[in-house]
């Protein structure tokens, strides 16, 4: 595995764009906080191929596409 990965920091009233502006709603919807799913599925998007990481959000972890495809993307920039 690569180095770890780290969520991004927000600070209040700050516009989010991109993948990124679901991060809120992740830790609102599903109880755990940004760093908990990034550990989570790094070591996947660093082996696995994009789809196969938003189904096994989806699959094991209960995650909605859109949530699931905005983590991938967003940790897929930055493995890049």
């Amino acid at each position: 595995m690569s180095e770890r990965i780290l969520a991004p920091e927000q600070t209040p009233g700050q516009k989010l764009a991109g993948p990124v502006s679901y991060f809120p709603s992740i830790e609102k919807t599903y109880g755990r906080p940004m760093q908990e799913w990034i550990d989570l599925a790094q070591p996947r998007v660093e082996t696995d191929r994009h789809m196969e990481v938003v189904a096994w959000l989806k699959e094991e972890h209960g995650m909605g596409h859109g949530h699931a495809n905005a983590l991938v993307a967003w940790l897929r920039k930055k493995i890049a």
